[in-house]
């Protein structure tokens, strides 16, 4: 989502981290680039002016005059104010003096209200709690029917009643959630094309008879200004207590995001990296920020690979990696342990720099399919010792995953890269130079 802006915002940092001395009329001249790019990336206009006005009067101040790296000083004080503007810190979800929590999630038809209900559920199951998923979209039966599917693939229970109104139903299921010794209560509210009388009528009556905790309006940032306006047109209505930003992976051009807050007056509590179950993230201001300044986001990266990986298998395979032994199987193996982490484009964003060195690379998920399907097509013996597979071995595989013998070459071309950096690194060398995932691949110059 953040290429472009992120591209804009390192060419104005590498200027000024080359100048000596900022005058006034150097930092006029980054600011004017600085707005551009905000504006591009769809940021709301009085957003961007409030910022920038924050900035310049920091900019000329008597600290960056006195730095010996002034330029360094503006780029803190760019990243500093990006954090104000997207919140400062992340947002808790309210503690009710006693259980159950209950959340109403809400928002419109396609912005993926239900997923993000059942990705919540997932989330919160993960930190412990004892979730229960309240189907209350009674407008729409494919809801109620995705709900229940969603709720089986997160093994959390599903409130269904198809023939009750839905401030009757919320009541039964809160009823049902203490006596089941459920300490949090997902409600998935109704959805429409657009916001109408009738809607909000609906949502006021539910969130009249759940007496929420939390109203979660989730918006889809691929919408850009108008994910905005619809959080403005549901305020008017109803109060709110935190926004989910979805598709926060797309390609949209990130207004939503840097504008959201600053023009609702409510948080941003988490946003959808992609379209796993797992993928779903608190939102910290202060990362959001860095990644969007180009500046990666290691913490988040850390927290998921301590999520996916067990650290005495982590640590067996990182031994096995920087030796000898490493092989397809093992190849397989963190690869998939690494597509759990969630989408490869979202994690190589959070490497520092990785906005300019990587700019170009691209990850093809049709591709990672791909590879996966060749390694799979292998036996045993060829995963263990790639070197045994000739020209007849590389047809019979590319015929059992669905691929051509060219792309069994391009597999174990990445393989014999990826042992090459096993190697670097053991030997202490940088291996980015050589840099081949799976997948990955660089795209012609734009």
């Amino acid at each position: 989502m953040f290429d472009t802006i992120s591209e804009r915002f390192g060419e104005v940092f590498t200027r000024l981290r080359g100048k000596g001395r900022l005058s006034e009329a150097d930092v006029d001249a980054s600011l004017r680039e600085v707005r551009l790019a905000l504006l591009e990336a769809d940021v709301n206009v009085t957003v961007v002016k409030s910022f920038l006005g924050r900035v310049k009067e920091r900019a000329i101040g008597e600290d960056v005059r006195k730095s010996l790296t002034p330029g360094q000083q503006v780029i803190k004080i760019v990243h500093e104010e990006l954090v104000r503007t997207l919140g400062e810190e992340a947002a808790p979800l309210a503690r009710p003096a006693a259980p159950p929590l209950v959340i109403l999630v809400a928002g419109l038809q396609g912005s993926g209200k239900t997923t993000s209900a059942g990705k919540l559920a997932k989330h919160l199951k993960g930190k412990g709690r004892r979730p229960l998923l309240v189907a209350a979209d009674l407008q729409r039966p494919a809801a109620i029917d995705q709900l229940e599917q969603l709720g089986k693939r997160v093994d959390v229970p599903v409130y269904v009643d198809r023939k009750a109104k839905a401030p009757r139903l919320v009541k039964a299921a809160l009823k049902h959630a203490r006596s089941e010794g459920h300490n949090v209560v997902i409600v998935d509210t109704a959805g429409r094309l657009q916001i109408d009388q009738e809607l909000m009528g609906e949502l006021a009556a539910v969130r009249k008879a759940a007496d929420p905790d939390e109203v979660l309006l989730v918006v889809d940032s691929m919408t850009g200004q108008e994910a905005v306006n619809v959080a403005k047109g549901f305020l008017e209505y109803t109060d709110l207590t935190g926004i989910v930003l979805t598709k926060v992976d797309g390609d949209a051009r990130g207004g939503a995001a840097i504008s959201a807050r600053e023009v609702t007056g409510r948080p941003i509590k988490f946003v959808g990296l992609g379209e796993g179950l797992d993928d779903l993230d608190v939102f910290y201001p202060e990362r959001m920020a860095s990644r969007i300044l180009g500046m990666g986001d290691v913490l988040t990266l850390i927290e998921k690979a301590e999520a996916t990986y067990d650290q005495e298998e982590a640590e067996r395979a990182a031994e096995k990696m920087l030796s000898a032994q490493f092989n397809l199987e093992d190849f397989l193996d963190q690869f998939q342990q690494l597509r759990k982490m969630g989408p490869l484009q979202s994690l190589v964003s959070m490497l520092p720099g990785a906005g300019q060195a990587l700019r170009d690379v691209q990850v093809n998920e049709k591709d990672l399919n791909r590879v996966e399907a060749v390694i799979r097509s292998m036996t045993p013996a060829e995963r263990r010792n790639p070197k045994i597979i000739n020209g007849s071995r590389k047809r019979r595989i590319a015929a059992g995953s669905g691929t051509r013998p060219q792309d069994v070459n391009a597999v174990l071309k990445q393989f014999s890269e990826a042992q090459k950096m096993m190697k670097a690194l053991a030997e202490g060398k940088s291996p980015i130079p050589g840099l081949a995932l799976p997948g990955m691949r660089r795209s012609k110059k734009r």
